[in-house]
């Protein structure tokens, strides 16, 4: 067996294994990890001039984020105007993401990975009170 294939099995039994027992905050706390990682690796296709491989991980990464702003719930939020401005956020990474596309610039995927690091940041403050 070639050992990468048995490795990206491995790697996605895991994951399954992760997603079924995560509780709703971790699900959301995997989801912007996996946007930061989707954004550093496009970076890297970037940088090696790997265009396909690049469209495909910022889409991957758009898919998160729309998936992110789709979850939210302005009926369960203390205060609506907060879920409000964090559609709008997501929104805004989503179209700098398009634009870092088309422009091939790494400091557009800066941005928008300094905006997920801070949301994730608070998201995991959340969860330790």
């Amino acid at each position: 067996m070639n050992p990468m294939r048995a490795l990206r099995q491995y790697q996605k039994v895991n994951s399954h294994a992760q997603v079924s027992e995560a509780s709703p905050h971790r699900l959301i706390q995997m989801l912007m990890e996996g946007g930061m990682e989707r954004l550093a690796q496009a970076k890297g296709a970037m940088a090696r001039g790997d265009i396909p491989q690049k469209c495909l991980l910022i889409s991957k990464a758009i898919d998160i984020i729309t998936g992110l702003r789709q979850g939210l719930d302005e009926e369960k939020a203390e205060d609506p105007a907060t879920i409000q401005r964090l559609a709008s956020l997501y929104d805004y990474m989503n179209t700098r993401l398009a634009q870092a596309n088309v422009s091939s610039d790494p400091e557009i995927i800066d941005e928008v990975a300094r905006l997920l690091i801070t949301v994730k940041e608070g998201w995991d403050a959340i969860a330790t009170q």
